[in-house]
């Protein structure tokens, strides 16, 4: 098994691409080592010590370092966390929560059409090119009255130096071009 790995713009992050499926559909992301216990892979993962958060993607994982941990010194581990992991045949996550992320609010009818345009922009262009960088966003809710948009940012996109630039100057201007409603995006934590 041939694991690749890629930078992402967060320097805290990298992407490990295993050469087959991760998740499949939708995206996990664990938080804590508690969440990890969802998974035998994440938590492997979290086990090293200097890991921090893990997302799995459709074909890609993504693991966060500490501040004081070197990629040099915790790649080799990862790696073979992963290789262990795919070759054992163990699940990949033992529960059934659902993987795909956007939040569901009840909003009226106007607003309803409104959030699913939103949905349908972030899933059909935002979410695979940021998917590219190792990341993810989905929606969390609209406010009908602002035409405020939060967005949950996850993976790389987590705690990335560039992610405000990424949603002000990418997502927000391209919801506001389609969603003449949008007024302005906001991350969520």
């Amino acid at each position: 098994m041939f694991i690749q790995t890629e930078t992402t713009p967060n320097p805290e992050v990298l992407k490990f691409l295993p050469g087959r499926e991760v998740l499949g559909e939708g995206a996990r992301e664990f938080r804590t080592p508690e969440d990890g216990d969802a998974s035998p892979l994440a938590k492997a993962l979290f086990e090293l010590g200097d890991v921090t958060r893990v997302f799995f993607g459709p074909d890609f994982l993504t693991v966060t370092k500490g501040e004081d941990a070197q990629w040099p010194h915790l790649k080799a581990p990862i790696l073979a966390a992963i290789m262990d992991h795919f070759t054992s045949g163990r699940p990949l996550l033992l529960d059934a929560v659902e993987a795909g992320g956007h939040d569901d609010g009840d909003y009226d009818e106007d607003a309803s059409q409104i959030v699913a345009e939103i949905k349908e922009l972030l899933d059909t262009r935002i979410r695979p090119a940021v998917a590219q960088d190792g990341g993810d966003i989905v929606f969390s809710r609209f406010e009908p009255k602002t035409g405020v948009v939060w967005l949950h940012m996850r993976g790389a996109c987590s705690g990335c130096p560039s992610s405000s630039a990424t949603l002000k100057s990418g997502v927000e201007n391209m919801l506001k071009h389609y969603v003449p409603e949008v007024t302005r995006v906001e991350q969520t934590l």
